[in-house]
């Protein structure tokens, strides 16, 4: 089976375990709880809504040690999953980090990681609140982080006539990747390496973007197969048109895809 088929099945195995004060489980860029009598426990506390995601970053599978510094794992590996609180119209609040380190690794590169964490963490409003270490054979960061909403935005809320907004520069941080495993070390792809390597938090857009927006989705796997999930979620079609899209392509990006010999569209 294929990620999203795998992702059907489990949905469908762990359906029976879900609660009343579950809003969204399985099959958003966060689960979506609702906490009876607030945070604070007291009845009179209106329901707060919390959002809850973990990302796992894998060594040679969404990163190679040779592509970025410790600190750049580390705040990668934290925007990335303050990424789908904020497509959620969520903002980041606490966050768990579990860390499995090789026995190469110093203290001070280990340190420098969780510096990048601590930077990452700063820029989206949310703190480290605990986490476990333990040894393996590759390097595998995984942050599980809770935000808070007053109104979530699902993928399945997407109605025939909404328009499609973008946030942020499509296809920079793509071109950055093929960079780094193309060995391209031009000028013209730095500013898509550091797109890559240290990603933009958009934490306030997508606060901003919450009060209207019928669907939201983070696009960290690129714009097409993350329209189908907000199509094939909401029941709608979605029409992409080459010119708009092409107009959406800024000087670094055009620069960029020619020096690794990519199209920019």
């Amino acid at each position: 089976m294929g990620e999203r088929e795998r992702i059907l099945r489990l949905a469908e195995l762990f359906r029976t375990a879900e609660l009343g004060d579950v809003e969204q489980g399985i099959g958003d860029d966060a689960a979506v709880l609702r906490a009876p009598g607030g945070l604070g426990g007291s009845p009179s506390v209106p329901a707060a809504r919390l959002v809850w995601t973990i990302d796992a970053q894998v060594e040679d599978q969404h990163f190679r040690r040779a592509w970025l510094s410790w600190r750049d794992l580390g705040y990668r590996s934290f925007v990335a999953a303050a990424s789908d609180v904020s497509a959620m119209g969520g903002s980041p609040w606490c966050a768990l980090s579990a860390l499995s380190l090789t026995a190469s690794m110093t203290d001070d590169d280990t340190e420098e990681l969780a510096r990048g964490q601590k930077e990452a963490a700063d820029a989206t409003g949310a703190r480290v609140v605990g986490g476990n270490l333990s040894k393996g054979e590759i390097v595998t960061v995984t942050t599980t982080l809770l935000g808070k909403a007053e109104r979530p935005v699902s993928r399945s809320g997407a109605q025939p006539g909404d328009g499609l907004y973008v946030v942020g520069e499509l296809g920079l941080a793509a071109v950055g990747l093929r960079a780094l495993e193309r060995g391209v070390s031009d000028a013209a792809v730095e500013t898509a390496v550091h797109a890559w390597k240290r990603p933009t938090p958009r934490v306030a857009e997508g606060l901003a973007l919450s009060a209207s927006a019928h669907a939201a989705i983070d696009v960290s796997d690129g714009l097409a197969l993350d329209v189908a999930r907000i199509a094939e979620a909401s029941g709608v079609g979605v029409v992409l048109d080459r010119r708009w899209l092409s107009s959406l392509a800024g000087e670094s990006l055009e620069r960029a895809a020619r020096a690794v010999g990519a199209d920019a569209f």
